[in-house]
Order: C-alpha cells, then structure tokens, then sequence
C-alpha cells in the first residue's frame, strides 16, 4: 500500500511506450494493460447485458412486509396472529367529503356507494373487513321493551326519501358512528379498506403503485363530477402512502441527470478537458447500469429507499474516476505518453483506491445487521454497486485513458496549478497547519465545535417527530389528506394494539376480561392516547342493554351464560373484537400521533402490564396497529444506531491499521470522522429531524466513504516521511498530488446529493442534506486537521 502512494516526481516517467517494460508492475497491472483490447470489450459488452436486463426486469414497488423488523417479537406476535387481527394491518382509510351539505344528501349518498363498490372489487382488497355506511356488516343495536333490536345502519329499501333519511340519520346515532365512520360535523363519511399481502385471483404480490393509481383514477372521476356527485375524497394508509413514494420517484430521476450535469461541470472547470470528463462521467453511469442489472437479475426491486443508491454509486465513481484522471494527467503533463502515465497512475492509486471502496463497501455492509428488510436490500445494492466501481472506474478508465488521454494544454495547466491558480492560496493556508500554533489552534477549534455537537445530539429523537407521513413534505397531497381526517375524526389512524391470547373460548372468560378491562383503562390514562376499544366495552353495554338499559349494569357480570350473550350480540356489530373461537381479541389504543414520545409511553404502559398480568391462560402480547408496528421499528432503530456506529468504526480502523501499519495514523485518520458524526447528529437535531429507518443509514455511510479523503491523503504523506522527508514537506506534497483532487472530491460527492433535497419525498430531502454536510465536512476535517494531529502524532511518520 505505502509504495503505491510514492510521490509522482519519484516515478522515472517515460515518454515512449516503446520505450516502456510492459513486463514491469504488478501481475494485474500486467494482466489489465497487457489486454487492454480484452478488457474494453468484456467491459461493453457487460455494460450492454447488464444494463439491458436492468430496463426489462428492473421494477419500482414496495412491500408492508419489507418496511417492518420482522425478527422483533413485537412484530413476530403480530405476524402469528395477523389472519385474527385483519383490521389491525395495513389497510387504507378513505374519506369521502360532501363539501357543500352533509352526509345524508341523496346525492352523496349514491356518489358513496358507488366509490364503495368500486373499493370493494379493486384487486388486493380484503373485502369480508372493508367497512362503510353501505356495509351490510356495519350495524346498529338498540334495547327495547322486547329486548334488542338491530340491523343494518343502512335500511334495506333506502330510496333516498325524507323518511329512508331519517332512519339512516337514527340508525347512525344508534350505531355511535359519529367521529368513527362518519365525520364530528356530519360532512363526510369513512371506507374503512383492509389489504392482502397477494391478490387472492393470481397470487401475485399487492403492487402498490397500480392500487394507488386505482385509486387516484377513482378520486379524480368522482371529484370531477361535479353537481353529479358532490364529493372530494381523502386518503390515508401505507399502501397509498408506498404510491405516493414511488410516483415520486420519477422526478428524483430528473435529479439525477441534474447530479449528473453538475458533476461533470464541476470535473471539467477542474480540469478545462472535454475527453477525460465524459469519460470519467462514462466510467460511473456504467457502473450504474451494471448495479442496476445486477439488481434486477438477482429478482430485487427499486423501493423508495434503494433507489438513492445508483446516486451514491455514481458520485463515488465520479470521486474515484477524478483521482485516476488527475494522477494520469499530472504524469502527461511531466512528459510521459499516456500508456506509461495510465500504468503509473493505476500502479500508485490501485491499492489506495481498492481501500477507500473496501472502506465504502463496509459503510453499506454494516447496514445488514438492521433486522429492517428494506434496509438490508439496499446495503446489498449498494455492496454490488462498490464492488463494480472496482471494475469501471479502478481498471476501466485508466485503461480508456491510456487510449485516449488528455489534452495536452489540460495536462500543463494541471501542473501550473501547483504554483498558482484558484486552490494555490488556499493550498498556501492550509499548509500551515503542521506548525505548532496554527495546529494547536485548529484542535482547540475542532474540540470545541465537537463539545456543543455533543451537547446538541443528546437531544436527538428516535422515530417520527412530526406529524403526519413524515416521509413526505407537510404540504403534500397526503399529509393534507391526513390533517383533514385527524381535524374531522376522534379515532385516529394511529392504532396501538395489545394481543390477548387464551385457548378456545378462553376470552370469555370472567377474569381475562377483567385483565383486559384494566389494560384498556390503564392505556386510557397514558397521555397521547385518544380512548381504547375492547370487547369488553361491547359487553358492559349488551349487558346495561339487557337489564333495561340500566347504568347499574354497566359491569362485566361474573355469570359465564351473561358474558356468553353479550360476546354473541358483539360479534354480531363489532366482528373484529375477538376471533372466530374467541382464543384472540385485542385491545386498541388509538394515539393522538405516532411520535416517538408517544409510542415511548404507550409502550412502557403496556409492557409493564403484559409483564404482571400474562398468565397461563391467558397472554398480553404487544403489539398490532399501525403504531404497534412503528413502535417496534423504533426499538429496533434505537438498538441498531449504537450497533450500527460501533461497527462502522471498528471496521474503518481495522482497515485503516492495516493500510498504515501505525496506531497514530489510525488516530488522525479516524478522528475528523468522529467529529463530522457529532456534528452531523447535532445538525439533525437543529432540523428537527429523527433517528428512523430513513435517516439510520447517514452516519454510516459517511464514514465509510468519509475514510476516503484520509486514505489518499495520509498514504502519500506517510511514504514520504518514510523517505525521510520533514512533514511540512510531506503534507505538501500530499496536498499537491491528491490534495486538490480531495477537495473536488468533496464537492463532487456533496453536488451528487445535495441534489435530493429538492426531492417532493423528504426523507430523501433529509438524506441528500445530511450526506452533503458530511462529505463536505470530512473533506474540511480532513485537509485541516490530518496536517494538525499529524504535528502531534506523526512528526518523524513512525508509530
């Protein structure tokens, strides 16, 4: 490793490839330049398989399943009892509004069942559990002097008359649909719309972009209806959620071309070079069209969060193409023919460039220890697309560039630029760092920067902060959606379960539902939480219900023949409070948000109590709902940051000892990074933003592509100092060989992604801010500080 980063003004240059030892270097260096014909076209023809499997098979979708840690025994207890608790899953909730009157106009009311219908036969609806006021299965009760009457909230012959009007108005106040099905101000009604994992017709896995689409279609003809059917519909839930991701994904492409142009912009202001630009630029789309073959031809797909991944692997080939360019062109400059300049360049910065991926690859590799599938598939993807940059832009373009080259006016400016130029100043500046003052002055800065870092990222948050989908933008169609049905509903979408479990029949038992009665109560006073639905609430009033309606009698009675009948009359209007053979019910919390405070609380609530009460027969197992589910996810996120950050780092050091052979190097490599990691932290906070899925992967992927700056600018300095060259002098000409390289580095990997923060998805927006802040603060850390900690620990460039 330290020989291949030797100075280029030691390297006996040659200004002939005749005149050349082809026999000369590495075996692969010999085996690449030795067939560069070979190599060109394995590399093509690669290109061209790869990337037309990529346009046929390579699909946009998402997965409910994907999105959630299924090893946790939150979500292990919710998947064994998923077919008990179908309402409780992923499911879509529909609001259909009536802006200009109420629920009961004739209508609406047609307008309704006619949106109704068409949910209900949408493919990948799980139709026995929709829910709506044109649902045979929503149903009203009623005690009378003969005892109970019920039905249908519906009437059976509604015609819509004054008189069919009125009874659907009573039949409503009888069922207590009010801020449940139908709005606080009797405006709109819900369509309560529970989803299959497969459409049951063909088998094939729910694609949630055509239900989303399905959707939309039917949103936009009935809203443009007009006097016909006076309605606006509004839509919240994971699938249509999941849609919005991915019809959002095609303006982030435009994006990339965006990254795209900006990059090579960049490169060529650099280099003032038309030909070892595009080719640079070539080099990394090609290694995105091999990742994104080989993704398709492994049977993966593009999810909202895997497909920021050919970004990043293009602003890493970019990164790393610039580095082979530069060395190339700094050889051509001094006289050397464009063969013998692409031998040295690959022969000093092969190895250097192999680790700085290795380094990247570990970034991505650590993300496979988050029991998230999402989250695994795309540090799969993104492993795959590190290991071909080793192909495209470590062997490749060097090999393109000894065809082609660079001008010859670009190759003598790039030499100038040594001794002047835009960076000559500031090259100038930061040299001065090895001396003792400027050194000591720059940690002193570094450590108090790192101290109100730390001070600021204690507050950081795990889970959601706001509310809403916070993947998307506050203003965006279903957010707004989402603020309507909060504003006009008292249960939220926010649902918190705890899974009672007995044998057969066991749920009726007295004492199971006294346990139950005390976990609902209990989950009521825990602050965020709206009210809590059980059985038990059915049975207290079937119970009143059946002793005249007498308050007295608002009890869960000890007599099993009473129990029996008010869970026989319950399952007749609530079917979804407790299963077929009475073995699984469970008690729901609805939130008034799913922040991660909230969640905490809920959690702590009913965990202590599953904990105390769970006995032989019966088991209090957390957890189902929506916020059940991300409860989970936050526990897991919680555990893997830690996890995440120790791995991350213990791996960067490893490799770093290995490349240097001295623990002082590893300390002045490692440390700007751990610094950019506070800081970064203490950025999230002052953006509000928290520790979630979305977010998990930054600090990793930082590092692992933060350690590449360090890499090219230490190996240099170390070899030269093991020449025997004073430091000022080493750091020098580290700066001159790689230095400006790193910089543009820097500002090539920040373009790349910053990008995204224009993103309509904004954890995508969150992901491009926070990785611009880190790519371009390594870089910052490392040309000021590496030449700092090295006056302190690297003077002499032994450990």
């Amino acid at each position: 490793m330290h020989a291949s980063a030797l100075d280029a003004d030691t390297t006996p240059l040659v200004p002939s490839a005749d005149r050349f030892d082809h026999a000369s270097g590495s075996r692969l260096e010999r085996l690449v330049f030795n067939n560069r014909r070979v190599v060109l076209v394995v590399c093509l023809l690669l290109t061209v398989v790869l990337a037309a499997v990529a346009s046929a098979r390579l699909t946009l979708n998402a997965s409910f399943d994907k999105m959630i840690p299924r090893g946790h025994p939150y979500i292990q207890n919710y998947l064994e009892n998923r077919a008990e608790l179908r309402g409780l899953g992923n499911s879509l909730r529909i609001v259909v509004e009536n802006p200009k009157g109420t629920v009961y106009d004739a209508k609406y009311l047609e307008a309704l069942k006619k949106i109704h219908d068409e949910l209900f036969l949408t493919p990948g609806v799980d139709r026995a559990w929709v829910k709506s006021l044109w649902a045979p299965g929503v149903r009203w009760t009623e005690v009378t002097e003969e005892g109970f009457r019920g039905g249908p909230v519906m009437p059976d012959n509604y015609n819509g008359s004054p008189a069919a009007t009125d009874q659907l108005r009573a039949n409503i106040a009888r069922a207590n649909l009010v801020g449940n099905l139908v709005g606080d101000d009797f405006r709109s009604s819900m369509i309560v719309v529970p989803l299959l994992d497969q459409d049951p017709s063909g088998g094939q896995r729910l694609d949630y972009r055509a239900l989303s689409q399905s959707i939309e279609k039917i949103r936009a003809r009935y809203e443009a209806m007009g006097a016909e059917a006076p309605v606006k519909l509004h839509v919240t839930g994971f699938a249509k959620l999941v849609g919005d991701l991915i019809d959002g994904l095609v303006q982030v492409s435009m994006y990339f071309v965006l990254a795209a142009v900006i990059a090579g912009l960049i490169i060529y202001a650099y280099t003032r070079c038309v030909r070892s630009t595009a080719l640079v630029i070539a080099c990394s789309l090609a290694a995105v069209a091999w990742q994104l073959g080989l993704v398709a031809a492994l049977g993966f797909e593009l999810d909202p969060y895997s497909i920021l991944v050919p970004f990043l692997v293009f602003a890493i080939g970019v990164s790393h193409g610039a580095q082979k360019m530069n060395g190339i062109m700094q050889d051509i400059g001094r006289g050397a023919d464009k063969l013998v300049a692409a031998r040295f360049t690959f022969r000093r910065l092969f190895l250097a460039g192999l680790t700085a991926l290795l380094a990247d690859a570990v970034g991505f590799g650590v993300l496979m220890v988050i029991d998230i599938p999402v989250i695994r598939e795309l540090a799969l993807s993104a492993s795959l697309g590190v290991a071909v940059l080793i192909f495209t832009n470590l062997i490749l373009l060097p090999v393109l560039l000894s065809y082609v080259g660079v001008s010859r006016k670009a190759a003598a400016r790039s030499l100038r630029t040594e001794d002047g130029g835009a960076l000559h100043g500031l090259f100038v500046l930061i040299e001065k760092f090895v001396q003792p003052r400027w050194a000591t002055s720059a940690l002193v800065v570094a450590a108090l920067l790192t101290a109100l870092g730390y001070a600021a990222s204690t507050r950081l948050k795990i889970g959601d902060l706001d509310a809403g989908a916070p993947e998307l933008r506050a203003d965006s169609r279903y957010n707004r959606d989402n603020a309507f049905i909060t504003k006009h509903y008292s249960l939220s979408s926010d649902t918190f379960a705890v899974i009672v479990k007995t044998p057969k029949e066991g749920c009726l038992q007295y004492q199971t539902l006294v346990e139950a009665d005390r976990l609902a109560w209990g989950l009521q006073q825990v602050p965020g939480v709206q009210t809590t639905v059980a059985l038990t609430n059915a049975v207290r009033q079937i119970t009143a219900g059946s002793n005249e309606g007498s308050p007295k009698w608002l009890t869960i009675a000890r007599n099993q023949d009473v129990l029996n009948y008010g869970a026989q009359q319950a399952s007749v209007n609530n079917p979804d409070l407790f299963n077929t053979d009475c073995s699984v019910m469970p008690v729901i919390a609805y939130l008034s948000d799913h922040r991660a405070e909230t969640l905490d609380r809920v959690v702590a609530e009913a965990d202590a109590f599953s904990k105390a009460h769970s006995a032989k027969d019966r088991e209090f197992l957390l957890a189902a709902g929506s916020a059940g589910i991300e409860a989970a996810t936050n526990i897991v996120v919680r555990k893997a940051w830690v996890q995440m950050l120790l791995l991350v780092y213990a791996a960067v050091i490893l490799l770093c000892f290995i490349t240097f052979r001295s623990w002082r190097a590893v300390v002045v490599a490692v440390v700007p990074l751990v610094i950019t990691s506070v800081l970064c932290e203490a950025l999230m906070v002052a953006l509000g933003i928290g520790v979630k899925v979305a977010t998990l992967p930054v600090i990793a992927l930082g590092v692992g592509i933060g350690i590449d700056y360090a890499l090219y600018l230490l190996s240099v300095q170390l070899a030269q100092q093991r020449q025997g060259v004073p430091l000022a002098v080493a750091y020098q000409r580290a700066l001159e060989f790689t230095g400006r390289v790193v910089v543009l580095v820097g500002v090539t990997l920040a373009v790349g992604v910053v990008t995204w923060a224009f993103s309509p998805i904004k954890f995508q927006a969150d992901m491009g801010i926070l990785l611009a802040f880190m790519f371009l603060w390594n870089m910052v850390g490392a040309v000021i500080l590496i030449p700092a900690l090295s006056h302190f620990l690297l003077r002499t460039g032994r450990a």
